[in-house]
């Protein structure tokens, strides 16, 4: 391979960077809360029929309660008279207004409830029974209400009953003895009746905040999960966080496993079809290509394992079906692995260039067509860094520019090293591959910022290990049957 000239693809080339603005002091929208439910349904789904079905539950199972209530009236016990009598009654109404309330404190006592536990023949305590008595006095009334619940319709009628009964006894008999009677005469103007339906459980009610509860504690599991959930799990996580667009979903597959792209392998499948829609969204990237000279293609991670290797290769594999002359650069000397992927001699390359021991046509392999070159690593050095930001790498990737339509450089993951900012400064920019469940948010965002602050934007991602329910799940219907996933049959 001879290079001639010296051109730099970044200097021609006009990237449109994308500007997100930085939220987060604003707290979660309602759209970020929309995104957590879809991303965590199943979550909130779970929890939601959880909580319906024991809310559920206890409203049918629970024993049912009967509530009756008699109803009491105090009146002021005046002299007889002619004159005094209105005057006795004007007075007595203050009087009543300021006793009433007291009342319904004294129903609830062990003076009141004693008399009735003996006449009923109960078997509580009067602390017990006390606790099934409801007793109130209407607001501006001389009213007493005294309700009592059981288990038992008839029951519930006779302490209410027996409890308004021992109330008037202590009032006008035991509570005022001091006087030659009572000031305060009490009258039970309505018994209770044996309630015909149960009060409790209020069946309507109960479903209706079982409901309620079900969406909220739902939504509740599905923050807290989003919250706990460390690593980036969908494509709407990468764009938030580094604020560019997806360039294509690439889904978990065996083949992927292959020292051969998937486009070699399995051309006619849908992870190949895939991969060249990747390549067309590559081709949107950059739209001021001058004519003669190349593309430059950083393609990096934020961290280890997140597949950027292989894509790298299956884009390079992409770009060349179609007949661009491609050129991929293995530049992760620290973990070389592009030459290891395709099955490749890789112990001369790239770092006997940089270093002046060999020149690239004696390393520059070709590989499945004519136009598709490997520049693979070669063997670790003991500064990578130093070589891999040297003139010499810079005037190589501009003389390779002027012969390849596409120079691919596959380099080391952010969080390892800074030469995926050096390159990314050249191209004006770099495509970032993210694993799903394998990067952390964390170091997402650090990486983020960090480009951010050396203005190397990213021009966009591709999600790796995407879930393959929600990637393109009709695309098998345009490929040969030999080449799509086939099912078993049942059929003999």
């Amino acid at each position: 391979m001879e290079m001639r000239g010296s051109v730099t693809s970044a200097e021609n080339t006009n990237v449109q960077q994308v500007v997100v603005e930085d939220d987060s002091e604003d707290g979660i929208t309602l759209m970020d809360l929309m995104r957590i439910i879809r991303k965590h349904l199943v979550t909130a789904a779970i929890v939601f029929v959880m909580v319906f079905a024991g809310v559920t539950a206890y409203t049918f199972l629970v024993p049912p309660k009967y509530t009756a209530t008699a109803q009491a009236m105090a009146t002021y016990n005046a002299s007889q008279g002619d004159d005094a009598g209105i005057s006795q009654q004007y007075t007595g109404g203050t009087y009543i207004a300021g006793q009433i309330t007291s009342y319904t404190t004294l129903a609830t006592t062990e003076t009141v409830l004693e008399p009735v536990i003996k006449d009923l023949g109960l078997d509580t305590s009067v602390k017990s029974l006390a606790e099934q008595l409801t007793v109130t006095n209407p607001t501006d009334t001389a009213f007493v209400n005294i309700s009592a619940e059981d288990g038992d319709a008839q029951q519930a009628s006779d302490i209410a009953n027996a409890v308004a009964v021992s109330m008037q006894n202590v009032i006008q008999n035991d509570l005022y003895s001091a006087a030659d009677k009572s000031p305060v005469k009490i009258s039970i103007v309505q018994r209770a009746r044996v309630p015909e339906s149960p009060s409790s459980p209020n069946k309507p009610l109960y479903l209706a905040v079982g409901v309620v509860a079900g969406l909220v504690l739902g939504v509740f599991a599905a923050l807290l999960k989003d919250m706990l959930n460390t690593k980036v799990e969908e494509t709407s996580d990468v764009r938030s966080l580094v604020g560019a667009s997806s360039l294509g979903s690439v889904p978990q597959d065996n083949s992927l496993g292959e020292k051969r792209p998937v486009l070699v392998s399995q051309p006619n499948g849908p992870i190949a079809e895939e991969f060249r829609r990747i390549h067309t969204n590559i081709e949107f990237l950059q739209t001021d290509k001058v004519a003669g000279k190349g593309q430059l293609l950083v393609i990096t991670s934020a961290q280890p394992f997140e597949g950027k290797t292989t894509t790298s290769i299956n884009v390079a594999a992409a770009l060349a079906e179609d007949g661009s002359r491609v050129l991929l650069v293995d530049a992760d000397l620290r973990h070389p692995s592009v030459a290891h992927h395709l099955g490749l001699e890789g112990s001369a390359g790239l770092a006997h260039v940089l270093s002046g021991q060999m020149s690239p046509k004696d390393v520059v392999q070709n590989y499945w067509k004519p136009n598709l070159h490997i520049l693979p690593a070669g063997k670790r050095p003991a500064n990578a860094g130093v070589l891999l930001g040297s003139d010499t790498m810079r005037i190589m990737v501009e003389q390779a520019l002027t012969q390849y339509d596409y120079v691919i450089i596959d380099t080391a993951p952010l969080g390892v090293s800074n030469d995926g900012v050096v390159f990314g400064r050249w191209a004006k920019g770099l495509v970032l591959v993210t694993g799903r469940g394998v990067c952390e948010k964390k170091e997402l965002k650090e990486v983020s910022e960090s480009l951010h602050a050396a203005k190397v934007p990213v021009l966009g991602f591709i999600f790796n290990y995407a879930d393959l329910k929600k990637t393109h799940s009709n695309s098998n219907y345009y490929y040969y049957y030999e080449d799509a996933p086939r099912k078993k049959s049942h059929k003999k």
